[in-house]
């Protein structure tokens, strides 16, 4: 039988790697959640950004009695101030008793320095195939909150969801990972939900103008894609990127140019081969034109691969793996030195061990060594 590893070895190990890899300048790594510990069988669907003022907030769902998408589960942060080396206790954002709280995607408001954060519910008892068929005795219901001190305290939840879904979507998810705030002010959520009757998977944006006041509906994309993240091109165009299934194991993109009420039709990226899973995009911070990009690059969920592109996320010439074994679910997310942060499931016989943070240059990604 394997031998278990607690989470105070498992960071004396990692501490000593970190130590021994120091002079390759490679990512320091360290658990932020780990599966079994603090009242929860399992953590997953990470999200992460930084504040106005610096500080972390990585964001997952608690899920209490097993890794089912279905059940009680909670949403969960953790905060840090110096950058990801270390993290304050867990909090609670939102439990509402044995029913799903989930899918994190948070944005910041560059003016006012307010976090929002984009959320889902539905009562625990009902599945996402019981809310496809209808059959459910609730549904999929989409909610926001905003924490206006850097994440210490945060507002109730207030639905939103007939402003943005409409009566004929059964499933809807927010994100999961990053929002953004476009230069022009619009802050922009990646979504996907599934059309009533015929079970279509898309991919779609909400937005809002008023600095989080309200949200609105933006343009869909599909068919055979859901989970996306969205990033914004030098031109102003956004560029959307999405889990797919074409069943040929490659992610797919879109375009807007009118800030995501209207979208290309997506098409596959060859690079990106995928396995069919929720993956992350981010632009490099102070590095025009540079997209950083993380998911499992294999036909199953494996290799956490991050990539660097140079040119809007039209080609991904530079590649590092940062776990070869099981992992799954990433947030990517600029830090305020510069750097670039990860938070990710991964572990040795399952991906959902535990939510992995790690923390890396462009300059090491895009560098000589990059494949």
């Amino acid at each position: 039988m394997a031998r278990r590893l607690t989470m105070a070895g498992l960071a004396v190990t990692l501490a000593g790697a970190a130590a021994t890899l120091a002079g390759a300048a490679e990512p320091t790594q360290a658990p932020v959640f780990v599966s079994g510990q603090g009242g929860y069988h399992t953590y997953r669907i990470p999200a992460l950004i930084a504040t106005r003022a610096g500080t972390l907030l990585a964001f997952c769902e608690g899920r209490k009695q097993g890794r089912s998408d279905a059940g009680d589960i909670d949403l969960l942060l953790r905060r840090s101030r110096d950058g990801g080396r270390t993290w304050d206790p867990v909090q609670l954002v939102w439990d509402d008793g044995p029913n799903t709280c989930g899918n994190p995607c948070p944005v910041v408001d560059r003016t006012t320095g307010t976090v929002w954060l984009l959320l889902t519910h539905n009562l625990g008892r009902d599945t996402e195939a019981q809310i496809l068929d209808r059959t459910s005795e609730g549904t999929r219901t989409v909610w926001v909150t905003k924490s206006t001190d850097d994440g210490a305290t945060w507002a109730k939840p207030v639905e939103i969801t007939r402003a943005v879904k409409p009566p004929d979507w059964t499933w809807y998810a927010t994100g999961p990972g990053l929002g953004i705030q476009t230069r022009a002010g619009r802050m922009v959520i990646p979504c996907d939900y599934y059309v009533a009757g015929t079970k279509e998977r898309r991919s779609h944006v909400i937005y809002s103008d008023d600095h989080g006041v309200s949200w609105q509906l933006g343009g869909t994309v599909g068919p055979h894609c859901n989970e996306c993240q969205v990033a914004e091109r030098t031109d102003g165009s956004l560029l959307l990127n999405m889990r797919s299934y074409r069943g040929n194991h490659r992610r797919v993109t879109s375009v807007s140019r009118d800030g995501g009420l209207t979208w290309t039709a997506p098409e596959e990226d060859a690079a990106l081969i995928e396995p069919v899973c929720q993956a992350s995009l981010v632009s490099a911070p102070g590095r025009p034109g540079m997209m950083v990009f993380a998911n499992p690059a294999s036909e199953k969920r494996e290799r956490m691969t991050l990539r660097l592109s140079r040119d809007d996320g039209h080609t991904w010439p530079a590649a590092r793996v940062l776990h070869a074994g099981p992992a799954a679910y990433s947030a990517l997310a600029p830090l305020p030195d510069g750097h670039i942060g990860c938070l990710y499931e991964r572990g040795e016989q399952s991906p959902y061990e535990m939510l992995m943070f790690t923390r890396f240059s462009v300059d090491w990604l895009g560098g000589e060594n990059g494949k």
